[in-house]
This record gives structure tokens, sequence and C-alpha cells, in this order.
């Protein structure tokens, strides 16, 4: 359980705790159910970390929206978009094991996390890391997402599935991943942080596989 959970339901079992003793029992009870989802969607269970160093794991769970080609400080990049919908676990975990080389907040709109648009022109939080590849993951606003949770400072060491942070409520996390490594995942995939593979690095390229995906033109499908 992320610890938001408990504050958020704490003030809203003391809220239908005042309001059922000021005017009834009954009328406490939406009160109850808010604090009681608030429990549930702070939740954060514990992920089996795939144990190949060439594994790149999704950074959150959720469903595979969009697989497409960007361009990133001058190079072409296949990014691969999952959206978080409010009854998902909204917990972040590192991609690969690495150091972080660079975390970078862009403050910005809360358009629709579905909206292809959403990639650039929402609020987020853009990190690097660089371990047995190079990875880029955003962690995007949506349109209920208000506060975007980074733990980790440039220069920490995170190994893979490390939990590192969190958005909350209803968002988007976008990887950006070398055009060589071999995507393991098609639109409309549900895949869950720290435990799904979402990719995998050349350098053991004879022992997968899964064929290579090809890649769509940007934007959401």
């Amino acid at each position: 359980m992320v610890p938001d959970g408990y504050y958020y339901a704490l003030a809203f079992f003391c809220a239908a705790l005042l309001v059922g003793w000021l005017r009834a029992p009954a009328w406490s009870i939406p009160l109850l159910a808010v604090a009681v989802f608030f429990l549930w969607f702070f939740r954060d269970p514990e992920r089996m970390i795939p144990e190949s160093g060439d594994a790149v794991v999704s950074p959150a769970d959720g469903k595979v929206t969009d697989l497409s080609t960007v361009v990133l400080g001058g190079s072409e990049r296949n990014r691969i978009s999952i959206f978080l919908s409010v009854f998902d676990v909204h917990v972040n975990r590192s991609p690969i094991a690495g150091v972080i080389r660079d975390v970078r907040y862009q403050p910005g709109k809360f358009l629709n996390a579905m909206n292809s648009v959403s990639a650039e022109h929402n609020e987020q939080n853009v990190v690097t890391v660089e371990g047995n590849g190079h990875v880029v993951f955003k962690q995007i606003a949506g349109l209920l997402a208000r506060r975007i949770v980074f733990t980790k400072k440039v220069g920490d060491r995170v190994a893979r599935g490390e939990r590192v942070g969190m958005i909350k409520f209803g968002s988007r996390v976008d990887v950006l991943l070398d055009p060589t490594a071999r995507l393991q995942v098609r639109v409309g995939d549900r895949v869950k942080g720290g435990s799904s593979v979402l990719a995998y690095f050349t350098s053991n390229r004879s022992e997968i596989a899964s064929p290579v995906i090809e890649h769509v033109s940007e934007g959401a499908r």
C-alpha cells in the first residue's frame, strides 16, 4: 500500500463519522465507499521481476495503446504508449537496471491521456535510465491526474522493476527505446509494471524467438 492511500482514506473515514453523527448513519455510506476506493486505488502489489539482463519491463500497469516511431534528440526511437485507467495500479517502476542519467519535469496541460498529443503537451516527467541499454520513459499526467511523483534523483542506481514513483489517477506512460530493441508487445496488450516484458535489447538476439513487431505511424490507436 502506498502511504498516500491511508491519508486519503483516513480523511474520508473521519468525514463519514462526522456526517453519520450529525445527520444519520446512511448519509455516511458514500463517504465510506470513497475511503475504501482510495485504499484499493493505492494498492502496491509485489511483482515477479524477469531475470534476463536484456529485458525491458513495463514501468506501469495498463493497456498498450500505441506502437510508433518518434524522433528524440535527432534520433529515431520506438515508442510504446501505455494507458493507465483509474482501475489500474499506478505505482511506476524502472524499466531496466542502471543509473538515472536525467530527470526533466515539463509543466503542461491535462488532456485526455488517450490523445496522442498528450505525449508532448501534457504535464510530464521525463526520465533517462542507462544500463545494459538506454531507455527514456515519460510519466504523463492525464485528464484526472494532477500529481506526478518520482522518488529518485540523477545519479541514483535502480534495479529492474524497482519502484520509482507513481502518477495519481488516470494517466499514461511512454517508453522510448533504440530501434534495434526487439518489441514483445502489440497494441491492445495488457501489461503489468515490473513483470511484463516490453522488449529485449539485441545482445542476446539469438535467444529471442519472438518476431519483430512492425512499427506503426505515430498516433494513438
